[in-house]
């Protein structure tokens, strides 16, 4: 693709020209944009509230329910352990359609925005014909909302989304990536996984899939050493993104070029 290799301390004559990259798999929440402690914990409380749940999640021990994968879930096991008992399916449902609605409502009012050089990012890839799809454990209204708001007309570079609603089971399992790799018709060599989390670093690792970790707010929290399967770990995108394990980059930061010529 004409791109140059930039980063530090490649060993192209020993290793080889590395496999072309032809797609990158983004995650969403914490990916795309810091929506777990800003979005959806927020839309979470505000759901609580209207249905007189007596739970509100402050921001350090909704990072604890994040190893729940899905709102679903993680609404019923907060039932399940707020009140010692099996909640009613349709109490589950009604609460995490009151908390999509919320979370929209919030992504309509404008305070949530992409993490830095994310756009940027999807822009080049694009520009660089890459394929790009979106693979989340989160539901289909809650991605378009992200969409619609946040990606605007970067939305078109998308060719594929697997939400939660798409798949039997949630990240850390992997199939909503094998599902991916199956709708682009990859392998899993030829794409990168774009993730923030352990869960979803295993999911991409277990379909086959070679996996990039931007840290959000709940994934900084985690020891360095949970990310280990990772070909890299940065701390974000762009110009602002720094190296905290993996191949050096030069000044200009996490671009295409270091996507592409990760080991």
């Amino acid at each position: 693709m004409g791109v140059q290799v930039g980063c530090l301390g490649w060993r192209a004559s020993v290793r080889g020209l590395p496999m072309a990259l032809r797609a990158l798999l983004w995650d969403v929440d914490g990916t795309l944009a810091e929506t777990e402690r800003d979005g959806h914990r927020l839309a979470f409380n505000r759901a609580f509230a209207e249905y007189g749940v007596p739970l509100h999640w402050e921001a350090e021990e909704y990072g604890h329910w994040l190893a729940i994968s899905g709102g679903r879930e993680r609404i019923r096991a907060a039932l399940v352990a707020l009140e010692d008992a099996e909640p009613d399916p349709r109490r589950v449902e009604a609460l995490q359609a009151c908390k999509q609605r919320h979370y929209a409502e919030l992504m309509a009012a404008g305070s949530l925005g992409l993490r830095p050089g994310v756009a940027a990012l999807i822009g080049a890839a694009a520009a660089a014909g890459l394929r790009q799809a979106i693979v989340t454990t989160s539901g289909r209204a809650a991605v378009q909302a992200l969409a619609e708001r946040l990606l605007g007309s970067l939305a078109e570079a998308f060719d594929l989304w697997v939400c939660g609603d798409d798949v039997a089971r949630k990240k850390p399992d992997p199939e909503a990536y094998v599902l991916a790799l199956r709708g682009l018709a990859l392998e899993g060599g030829a794409a990168l996984a774009i993730e923030d989390s352990p869960a979803g670093l295993a999911a991409a690792t277990a379909a086959g899939l070679p996996c990039l970790l931007t840290l959000s707010h709940y994934g900084g929290l985690e020891p360095l050493e949970r990310f280990a399967a990772a070909r890299a770990v940065v701390s974000a995108l762009g110009g602002e993104g720094r190296v905290l394990r993996g191949p050096a980059c030069p000044a200009e930061g996490i671009t295409l070029s270091y996507l592409q010529h990760l080991p």
